[in-house]
């Protein structure tokens, strides 16, 4: 089967026929071939690998500069830029050995460079890694990030938090479009699943610059799976099983690839009993079930390279209400539920010029969302259909200087069908225009922008005016002006600055202007205000990060100024038994940082010790803290490195210890919460018996079954704990 497509597959692509290649020899600081090292074009989603005597060779290239990254554990990874030209083009490398992670080339910033040449500090992590660790979810992972943290409902619902901001001021990219699925509610969860995702790259501050409306607090980008090397077929089987909840996350998935085209599918499913706190009892109706599935369709030659993604997610999530309830260990959800159908398509294009290239991103999505109360009839159903495009024109290089201008824009549309509306029916429709360039000598980088967008809202009626549920129409059109500045250095050859000062918005969402009901899950009456302006920031962010061949250390910094910050306050008024809460501004300020290091001593070249802390604090203009603000986290893992004989290969232990402080510093209407430490302990590796090779890790998270509840728990107020000892098991294998 294999070699049948990959046959129709290469005999596809004989039909086009290119002349530009680039080969070479990839070795070893004592000049010795390295075997196995990884060659990717990023532009062309093309990849190769280094045979036995480090050579390699890729094929179909067009003509002018691309951008190859050449990369193996074990040694410091390399992007270059070669000019190809007509016949065979040479390009041999020398790679140089570490006992670190990888250097990463970060493509949610401008220029696509490793993070060591980068002006902006991104966090890069990877789903094998981030999977290691043994967490349930996708957003459970990212929590594990520093500076990341999570607003949860139980194990099922988690919202992202950089740096103290959530919501609509944290923008979500997947497949390289935004994902829209009314992130404003707070029992709306991030809505990806972790299957088909190779890594994600963090932006912790404004990112208005290239992304508009609603990067004001950072950006979360999930890169996609890459396709099979070339003239290769892949398939791989992964099971993981969950002690606590008696889960299951299975995944499937095939892929090949030709000199010209390149296909892939990906299928998944997770099952979730209600999760048990320390006490043995389990919280009621916190079970879920998803599916997803991922294909996706490329074909690259000489002149331009495209690429075509779909994802399908289906979740049936239960709404915890009544806490420790019913004792079951039932699949199904009960009501109150929800029902949420996804659907993100995206076309991903690269046009090569002589000296200069134009990229092209499109995306749809359509979000189904249902509330179902007692019945099957949902009383809340949200249609929101959103298209996206995204066009950037990299101009010819000037001497030391990359530049790039812009346009994006996104029109989108949501619907009401239930019995109950939490927003109108509306038209959104934003434009945005900007330019960007990067200038780098010696050691020195600065890179500088600045962007113009416009926001148009625009809403019908609903129900008799002054009735609970009712909205008045409003047309408001935003915009905004932004920039950014940042500058990177070595102050040493192990010793790196970097100083970023940027702005960003945020336009206010039609929850904020228009609501008028009792908000699910809160109990409260929220009155919305249709004369909120526009949120505004400006964050300037320090880096300072030393390196050399058995230490790491870094320090992050950084002070974030907000007008007219958007929140709730209580009226004082009451409403049905519902306390009334307005929406209003007020100027904030948050401010904070991280501070980490990675030791791991000689000889003992196979221990690592990794440290890092990460406080912030936010405050509203009149002295008062802003709510939904994480507690300092402190968090120290220990691991070890080994192979054994040849049954064991890239084996690791790793012993975590966790400890989240007292959070007292609280809005209003929050409660302060006790600080916790939790310990959890993983081991794994590549494991081969005979003929069987696979990837297997184990996990115990919670080891010692502690009972706490996160200060950013929605059933804190319930004081329901979140969830106790879990113990995962997972297994990959290639087929």
């Amino acid at each position: 089967m294999k070699k049948i497509l990959i046959t129709l597959f290469i005999g596809f692509s004989a039909l086009v026929n290119a002349q530009n290649k680039i080969s070479g020899t990839i070795t070893d600081n004592e000049n010795q071939p390295i075997k196995g090292v990884s060659v990717f074009i990023p532009d062309l989603h093309k990849s190769s690998e280094t045979d036995e005597n480090g050579g390699y060779s890729i094929n179909n290239l067009p003509s002018g500069n691309i951008k190859i990254t050449f990369s193996l554990l074990g040694f410091i990874t390399q992007n270059k830029s070669i000019a190809v030209q007509n016949g065979d083009n040479k390009l041999d490398i020398a790679l140089e050995p570490t006992l670190f992670q990888m250097d990463e080339v970060i493509v949610a910033t401008a220029f696509n460079k490793l993070q060591s040449q980068n002006v902006m500090k991104v966090e890069h992590e990877s789903m094998k890694s981030l999977q290691q660790k043994g967490t349930a979810t996708l957003i459970e992972g990212l929590a594990t990030i520093p500076g990341v943290s999570q607003v949860s409902t139980g194990t099922s619902i988690g919202k992202p938090v950089i740096r103290g901001l959530s919501g609509n001021r944290v923008l979500v990219y997947s497949q390289g479009i935004r994902v829209e699925n009314q992130q404003f509610g707070d029992e709306h969860g991030l809505g990806l699943n972790d299957a088909g995702v190779e890594s994600v790259e963090v932006i912790k501050g404004p990112a208005s610059l290239l992304y508009g409306s609603d990067a004001l607090g950072g950006v979360l980008y999930f890169n996609p799976e890459k396709f099979a090397k070339t003239n290769t077929f892949q398939g791989d089987f992964s099971q993981k099983l969950f002690s606590n909840t008696l889960g299951s996350n299975s995944s499937l998935g095939l892929k090949t690839s030709s000199e010209n085209w390149k296909f892939l599918v990906r299928g998944s499913y997770n099952m979730h009993a209600d999760y048990k706190i320390a006490d043995g009892n389990r919280v009621t109706n916190t079970r879920y079930n998803e599916k997803d599935f991922k294909t996706g369709i490329g074909y690259s030659n000489a002149h331009f390279s495209t690429v075509f993604r779909y994802n399908f997610n289906k979740l049936d999530l239960g709404i915890p209400e009544n806490g420790v309830a019913e004792q079951t260990t039932n699949y199904n959800t009960d009501y109150p539920k929800q029902g949420i159908f996804n659907h993100l398509l995206s076309w991903n294009s690269t046009v090569f010029f002589k000296n200069s290239k134009l990229d092209v991103d499109l995306g749809y999505i359509a979000n189904d969302r249902s509330e179902f109360e007692d019945s099957h009839v949902a009383v809340l159903h949200m249609k929101l259909k959103t298209t996206n495009y995204d066009l950037k024109y990299h101009l010819p290089k000037i001497g030391k200087v990359e530049s790039i201008v812009g346009v994006q824009g996104m029109r989108q549309t949501n619907l009401n069908s239930g019995e109950e509306f939490l927003i109108p029916d509306a038209t959104t429709n934003d434009f945005g225009v900007f330019g960007t360039a990067n200038y780098e000598w010696n050691s020195n980088v600065l890179q500088a922008g600045i962007r113009f967008d416009n926001r148009n809202i625009s809403s019908e009626s609903h129900g008799i005016s002054g009735d609970e549920g009712s909205f008045e129409a409003i047309n408001k059109t935003f915009n905004s002006i932004n920039g950014s500045l940042g500058y990177k250095t070595n102050l040493a050859n192990d010793l790196t600055l970097r100083l970023n000062l940027a702005s960003g918005f945020r336009a206010p969402n039609l929850a904020e202007l228009t609501s008028n009901g009792v908000h699910e899950g809160t109990n409260r009456y929220e009155i919305g205000n249709n004369n909120l302006k526009t949120e505004q920031n400006v964050q300037t962010d320090l880096n300072l990060e030393y390196k050399n061949s058995h230490l790491e250390f870094f320090v992050n910094g950084f002070y974030n100024h907000i007008n007219n910050y958007i929140y709730t306050n209580p009226s004082g008024l009451v409403i049905a038994e519902n306390d009334v809460f307005n929406y209003i501004q007020n100027n904030a300020k948050l401010y904070g940082g991280e501070i980490g290091l990675h030791f791991h001593p000689h000889p003992l070249d196979w221990l690592h010790f990794e440290s890092s802390f990460e406080t912030v604090t936010g405050k509203k203009q009149n002295g008062d803290y802003l709510p939904l603000i994480p507690a300092n986290n402190w968090n120290n893992t220990l691991r070890a490195e080994f192979d054994i004989k040849n049954w064991l290969k890239e084996g690791f232990a790793t012993l975590n210890v966790s400890n989240t402080f007292n959070q007292n510093n609280v809005s209003g209407f929050e409660t302060k919460s006790n600080g916790y430490t939790l310990i959890n302990l993983g081991i794994g590796g590549n494991l081969k018996l005979g003929k069987t090779a696979f990837n297997i890790h184990l996990n115990g998270n919670n080891l010692l079954n502690k009972s706490y509840i996160a200060h950013l728990s929605r059933l804190k107020t319930d004081g329901i704990p979140n969830i106790g000892r879990n113990i995962i098991l997972g297994i990959n294998f290639n087929i």
